[in-house]
């Protein structure tokens, strides 16, 4: 199993931006296809972006497409989300997670042995 930490979550104006970040520790996160949902109040958590173990590939939920950028570092077992032009529906509780599955362009939560805790994203209008 890895241990998933979530960082860098806040409160933003639209049209801001945040970068979120996921420290991975207990086994090399380079092992694990890597990803992020989000959870909105009301809502069912959905897929907005996954990273594949090398980083040579990337994918999206098509609602933050050119938005959102997901990257990883594997020599220091960190996976960032980096977010741009910010909408208040961006609002949600954004989770971490790692899969050993093959990577594949519509991953779903089931895909995902481990999640982090969450952080919570705030955009106000």
């Amino acid at each position: 199993q890895v241990q998933l930490v979530e960082s860098g979550g806040g409160l933003v104006q639209a049209g801001g931006s945040l970068r979120l970040s996921c420290a991975a520790a207990g086994r090399t996160s380079s092992m694990y296809v890597m990803g992020w949902f989000r959870q909105a109040p009301g809502k069912e958590r959905e897929f907005v972006a996954a990273i594949s173990r090398s980083g040579g590939r990337t994918t999206y939920a098509d609602s933050v497409k050119g938005q959102f950028t997901i990257s990883r570092d594997n020599t220091k077992n960190t996976v960032t989300l980096q977010m741009n032009s910010l909408k208040p529906e961006d609002t949600a509780v954004y989770y971490c997670a790692s899969g050993l599955h093959v990577f594949k362009n519509e991953p779903v939560d089931a895909d995902f042995g481990s999640w982090g805790q969450g952080t919570q994203v705030t955009v106000s209008s």
